[in-house]
């Protein structure tokens, strides 16, 4: 199967939308600030975002309080014209999710399936506030499946009726320039995914290097 060039389609439809002359709504799914801040410098030029930040799997509490207040913060210091909706923290569906599912690894079904939850409630949100596209910031990861989070979305659009755009952050340098911007902004970069399976995996990994 030929592997499809998430990157280019999204270039392709921010040429045309330029061409258009038009500046859609757009609902940002937004896992953290660092993964946040090359997307919205990026795709700001050519939409209207609202960010929507819902996260069930960030672990503990006062980890999702941080990673949610440090993007407010990058928002508000980048001066961007842009909305941001937060959910109150809730764990419950993300551990229900991930029953039987505790020791897989990082892209693994427990990761899809987290990642697949919080698309469907991006697409609801999407469609409740009239968007005209919905997206995800996790395409920037190199740690996630791009082909996985793109074939999803592309399904919840079906389902809610607000059309997907398409994306692979990571194009462009875009991981890199998350990097530079974190500097800049000093923004908090976490180590692990958030939630308690990547974090314990992660501490195993530094104890191995010792």
């Amino acid at each position: 199967m030929q592997k499809v060039n998430y990157g280019r389609m999204l270039d392709d439809t921010l040429v045309q939308l330029k061409n258009e002359g038009r500046k859609p709504k757009l609902l940002l799914h937004a896992c953290c600030a660092p993964c946040s801040s090359h997307t919205l410098w990026y795709l700001n030029e050519y939409f209207n975002i609202t960010v929507y930040f819902f996260n069930p799997n960030i672990a503990p509490e006062e980890e999702y309080e941080y990673r949610k207040n440090e993007l407010k913060r990058l928002i508000k210091e980048m001066k961007l014209s842009v909305e941001m909706i937060d959910e109150d923290y809730d764990p419950a569906p993300f551990y229900e999710l991930s029953k039987g599912l505790e020791t897989l690894p990082e892209r693994g079904e427990r990761c899809r399936k987290c990642i697949g939850y919080r698309l469907d409630k991006a697409g609801d949100m999407a469609k409740k506030l009239g968007a005209d596209y919905f997206t995800t910031t996790l395409t920037i990861s190199p740690h996630k499946d791009c082909q996985f989070i793109n074939e999803y979305g592309a399904k919840v659009s079906e389902r809610c009726g607000v059309p997907y755009l398409f994306s692979d952050f990571k194009k462009h340098e875009g991981y890199k320039h998350s990097i530079e911007l974190s500097r800049q902004y000093s923004l908090y970069r976490q180590d692990y995914c958030g939630c308690v399976y990547s974090k314990a995996a992660r501490q195993i990994q530094k104890e191995e290097k010792l």
